[in-house]
């Protein structure tokens, strides 16, 4: 996951980890998790569809945000 992308979008909008949680009906600490990939947690395809339309992504967009993985 590309959380730095993610959180660029959050703030051209004016989200708050606090916030988006509360959109996705999700606590700030399981968002938290989610966004840094803690102990395997990810966001399940219902809360990436509500991000998607909270900030029109399109599909590139969400395999940049969701789908990235760093090549060591």
């Amino acid at each position: 996951m590309n959380k730095r992308l993610l959180e660029s979008k959050m703030k051209a909008f004016g989200d708050t980890n606090n916030s988006l949680a509360k959109a996705l009906g999700i606590s700030p600490q399981t968002f938290s998790a989610k966004k840094n990939e803690t102990n395997g947690k990810e966001f399940k395809q219902s809360e990436i569809e509500k991000i998607k339309q909270r900030y029109s992504l399109s599909a590139y967009e969400i395999d940049e945000i969701f789908f990235y993985r760093e090549v060591s």
